[in-house]
C-alpha cells in the first residue's frame, strides 16, 4: 500500500467550532424552554451549561486566530 497521509495531520478546531455552536443552541432552547414550563432546576442547569459552552467556543476562536497569525495562509483542516 502506498501512504497517501499528508505530512501534518488535520487540525480538529472547525469541528470543536461547530460542535460547540450546535451545543450552544441546544442548550438556549432547552433552557428557553425549561423557563415556559417553569421547570426552574432545569434553567438553572441549563445557563450553567451556556456559559461552560460560551468559555469553551471563547478559547477556540482564540486558538484558530493564534494558528492563523503563526501561519499565514497555510490550510489546517479541510473546513478552511
Amino acid at each position: 500500500m502506498t501512504g497517501q497521509f499528508p505530512e501534518k495531520p488535520q487540525s480538529a478546531l472547525n469541528l470543536r467550532l461547530l460542535l460547540t455552536l450546535f451545543g450552544l443552541a441546544c442548550t438556549i432552547v432547552l433552557g428557553f424552554l425549561a423557563v415556559n414550563f417553569r421547570n426552574f432546576g432545569l434553567a438553572v442547569f441549563t445557563v450553567i451549561l451556556g456559559v461552560i459552552t460560551i468559555v469553551d467556543l471563547v478559547i477556540i476562536l482564540i486558538r484558530r486566530r493564534r494558528r492563523r497569525r503563526r501561519e499565514p495562509g497555510a490550510h489546517h483542516s479541510v473546513f478552511e
